[in-house]
């Protein structure tokens, strides 16, 4: 389900206890304003012990996305054959939203400015819309969503805007933002494969690291391995934001897989 509104070559790599997944080693208009407390780390949502009176189930997670023109900045400019991390901090931002890194232009990307633009309204920059992924049951025990030809705006917003290697008409640029909670139950698995930029924070640290325009890349995430880095325990409830974008022709690869078998509407930030 689609409504606009205002919102407030596949390789893989595992991580371990001292790395953020990522598939690939280091490399080297418009509102102005980063805001304001973008400085400020967000330390994640802990809920508390798994009770009895648990917020419901949902295997529908709600995600903004946001259209953009190929003429932004950071979009159609930049190309590259691996993720690019670093991109972005390792903590989110108090207002939940990923940090630029660096005070300037990066190698995939014109700078802070612009890239605040991507998880935020910015009227004239980007258009917003309201998408339901419902993740199904793919194997027993096991959720995914997503595949190949990722386009939930085709026709809307800015319109299309390019076509994809079979020659199809489709809307290339836009972000994806996610923000539930799930209960951390012990041995569960998180795997992302796309293109382009994709980062999965939990418990507001940075657990997957795919930043970059890049061709289909996978980043796993074992949360009982990486469970004292990212300062989490079983039986308490925790924070999972997905960032996303879709920022260059001719492909759009979105593909999740867990075996997180529960998410909860999120708590807003305090």
């Amino acid at each position: 389900m689609i409504g606009c509104g205002s919102s407030s070559h596949e390789g893989q790599t595992n991580i371990d206890d001292d790395a953020i997944a990522t598939d690939a080693g280091p490399s080297g208009s418009s509102s102005n304003t980063v805001p304001p407390d973008a400085g400020t780390p967000y330390l994640g949502v802990e809920t508390g012990p798994l009770e009895s009176e648990s917020p419901p189930c949902s295997m529908t997670l709600t995600a903004t996305v946001r259209d953009f023109q190929a003429s932004h900045p950071d979009f159609e400019s930049y190309g590259g054959d691996n993720a690019y991390p670093g991109l972005v901090r390792e903590l989110l931002g108090q207002d939940q939203k990923p940090v630029h890194a660096q005070n300037g232009p990066t190698a995939q990307t014109s700078g802070p400015e612009a890239f605040a633009q991507w998880y935020n309204d910015v009227a004239g920059v980007n258009l917003p819309f309201e998408v339901e992924l419902e993740l199904t049951e793919v194997r027993p025990g096991v959720y995914g969503f997503g595949g190949p030809g990722f386009f939930p705006l085709d026709g809307l917003g800015f319109g299309d805007s390019g076509q994809d290697l079979a020659g199809q008409n489709h809307n290339f640029h836009f972000t994806t933002e996610v923000h539930t909670e799930f209960p951390y139950e012990g041995g569960e698995v998180f795997t992302f494969r796309g293109d382009d930029d994709m980062w999965l924070f939990v418990n507001g640290k940075l657990a997957i690291d795919l930043g970059g325009l890049h061709p289909e890349r996978t980043g796993v995430l074992d949360l009982d391995t990486e469970a004292n880095r990212l300062g989490i325990e079983v039986g308490n409830t925790y924070s999972m934001d997905i960032f996303h974008a879709e920022r260059h022709t001719e492909a759009s690869n979105f593909y999740v897989e867990t075996t997180i078998g529960c998410f909860h509407a999120p708590v807003a930030p305090k």
